[in-house]
């Protein structure tokens, strides 16, 4: 009986710590994100930044109102950030290949990160696996508390006229 208990409790276990992990990998980068309303290019030139590089906001149209005149973001709000190198031609840094893509969407479930869902993707749009707590929100904590944990503003998103 003992030996039945223990198979019993240890497959739960199992099965629950398989559910976790199915859990975290679901998140998927939002197909068609790149119709989504698209930021400015802007430029990081810190070299010991993590943002090295050219980067774009993608913002749905969910959140686009918060974004723009501020108040709550709605359940389920996404932003998604891509990334490219930095490289010099012609003298001028440009837009180089795409290196990295983050994933950032309002999910009160996600207490530990402020209600935000963060994930990280390859180029390819494969999980990164990074860590939403210290690759992520520790600067969304440190630089935008007051502002939701959303660093950007709206003015530098808003497309040149």
């Amino acid at each position: 009986m003992r030996k039945l208990a223990a198979v019993m409790v240890t497959s739960v276990l199992l099965l629950s710590t398989a559910s976790a992990s199915l859990a975290v990998g679901t998140v998927l980068l939002p197909r068609g994100y790149e119709s989504w309303d698209k930021s400015r290019q802007k430029i990081v030139e810190d070299k010991k930044s993590l943002f090295y590089g050219v980067h774009y906001i993608y913002l749905d149209k969910k959140g686009m109102k918060s974004y723009k005149d501020g108040g709550s973001y709605p359940e389920g709000s996404r932003f998604v950030v891509v990334f490219h190198n930095l490289k010099e031609e012609g003298g001028k840094q440009v837009e180089g290949k795409k290196n990295m893509i983050v994933l950032m969407q309002r999910d009160k479930k996600q207490k530990e990160t402020g209600g935000w869902l963060f994930a990280g993707f390859s180029a390819d749009g494969k999980p990164s696996g990074i860590d939403p707590v210290k690759n992520c929100f520790d600067c969304h904590r440190k630089d935008a508390a007051d502002r939701q944990f959303v660093i950007s503003n709206y003015e530098d998103f808003a497309r040149k006229k």
